[in-house]
């Protein structure tokens, strides 16, 4: 079984040398995923296009063989073609029949014939020999030179016929590790899984930092779709997965700055933590998943003050992406349901945030700000390889969630004070205390353990990311409250 591998179009108007480095590095990618599937497979590459032979052509398999061919960046399409010794037209009409009888049923058809070599005959004198047996000895509709349903193709290359059984859409893009390495800074969301991909697509080993903000879940679940993304989209090229522990970090914002310009200052931090981990990695860009104005820190304005914190590049590919469009591309590559389910945290958002940030103001805020404890943030980065993470030992802790509290149990309400004051907790008959999710690590063990804790947030999601990192911690007497 073969497989034609056509290139992605920008390919092919490249200088000859960036053209040659483009194929051979698509071949080595291809050989390198393909014989995880099949350890004869074989790739040849060649200047117009890619040649891909395995060895046998069981129905999974092959099915296998065609998901990794679509998922590769850098093919245009790809054509399933099986190979047969080149005999005369009826042989040829025979073996072009076999393939196409039942797909032609009812259909307008059209044949096309690409030849190359010497031959005693034209391309069109096979086209109208093999078009003619076609209508008379199939039920198709009738020949359609310019509005076709089905495209009969097959090539004729010296004494060999290839006859083209499937096409198939490629991803496009560029062939990974074509362009240099990026650092994507991913939350697990829509927006930093889209951002992800585009950048993979577009040839760039891409390597993944994740700031972590209240707890164990949510990195578990960004380890999960960053894997996913690697495995399927690029697992020609190993990479790495950063975790920087950012609570306290978060807990100094919210101590130290106005609430108006926390979402600012935060993002600052990010880029200034980021720069400092790709300038370890001896990586040269960053990549965010941020769209013009889609949030309060996403404004013009406030962007230009958030990349003035660092030289690195920062690259945006959805800068100027609808939301529903990101959604849809999401829905695409299959993180979807990994995003719609991700905890989101909020812990820093205001009700008036600025959208017009002053970077005399921003500075101002700043310099109340402890930045040993961003340092010691970055020092505290864990780093692995990304295809360690299917086998990394983790334990799966269940929180138990309750939506009615007995009067021997007491509720914890972990919101920001600026949201419990809003909307103050009372439930009758039980005991309702105040920690603010960032003073709760510290102060949990404080409390009688003898009884039990129940947390609550507007949400559910703090309330869940905290009480599986007190759980971590050995504190078993923790749940969490969800009122119907």
């Amino acid at each position: 079984m073969k497989f034609i591998v056509k290139l992605f179009p920008e390919i092919t108007i490249k200088s000859k040398p960036v053209r040659r480095r483009f194929i051979q590095r698509l071949q080595s990618n291809l050989q390198i995923i393909l014989r995880r599937i099949d350890e004869k497979a074989h790739v040849s590459g060649q200047w117009d296009k890619v040649v891909v032979e395995i060895a046998q052509d069981q129905p999974e398999q092959l099915q296998r063989i065609v998901e990794a061919l679509q998922q590769t960046p850098g093919i245009a399409y790809f054509l399933q073609v099986k190979e047969h010794p080149l005999g005369d037209f009826d042989d040829v009409f025979q073996k072009v029949k076999e393939v196409y009888a039942d797909k032609l049923t009812g259909k307008r058809f059209v044949v096309r014939v690409k030849r190359a070599g010497k031959h005693e005959f034209t391309s069109n004198d096979l086209e109208r020999y093999v078009g003619g047996g076609l209508l008379r000895h199939t039920e198709a509709l009738k020949v359609d030179l310019h509005q076709p349903e089905v495209t009969v193709n097959f090539e004729v290359r010296d004494q060999s016929l290839f006859v083209v059984q499937q096409r198939y859409p490629g991803l496009g893009g560029f062939p990974l590790g074509s362009q240099d390495e990026v650092l994507s800074l991913i939350s697990g969301g829509f927006d930093s899984t889209v951002s992800s991909y585009l950048t993979i697509k577009r040839g760039c080993r891409t390597h993944y930092c994740f700031f972590n903000l209240g707890g164990a879940a949510h990195e578990t679940g960004v380890k999960q779709v960053s894997h996913y993304l690697w495995q399927k989209f690029g697992s020609s090229h190993r990479v790495k997965f950063v975790t920087v522990p950012f609570e306290e970090v978060v807990s100094e914002i919210l101590a130290k700055v106005h609430h108006s310009q926390m979402g600012v200052v935060l993002k600052r931090m990010m880029l200034r933590a980021a720069s400092q981990v790709a300038q370890r990695l001896k990586i040269e860009a960053l990549v965010t998943g941020e769209s013009v104005a889609q949030v309060s820190s996403q404004t013009l304005p406030n962007l230009s003050i958030i990349d003035k914190v660092t030289d690195t590049l920062v690259l945006r590919p959805l800068i100027v992406s609808d939301k529903q469009d990101i959604i849809d591309t999401a829905r695409d590559i299959g993180t979807y349901d990994f995003a719609k389910s991700m905890p989101e945290y909020c812990g820093v958002i205001s009700d008036r945030p600025t959208t017009h940030a002053k970077m005399e103001r921003i500075e101002e805020e700043e310099a109340a700000f402890d930045m040993a404890v961003l340092e010691q943030a970055v020092e505290s980065s864990r780093v692995m390889r990304i295809d360690q993470i299917e086998h990394e030992a983790q334990s799966q802790i269940e929180v138990e969630t309750q939506q009615q509290v007995s009067s021997n149990e007491v509720i914890i309400d972990v919101r920001h004070p600026d949201e419990e004051e809003r909307s103050p907790l009372q439930v009758e008959g039980i005991e309702v205390i105040k920690i603010p999710f960032y003073s709760l690590a510290t102060e949990f063990g404080g409390l009688n353990a003898e009884k039990e804790y129940l947390l609550y947030c507007d949400r559910g999601v703090m309330s869940q990311l905290h009480a599986l990192y007190l759980k971590e911690q050995g504190h078993e007497n923790v749940k969490v409250y969800r009122p119907e």
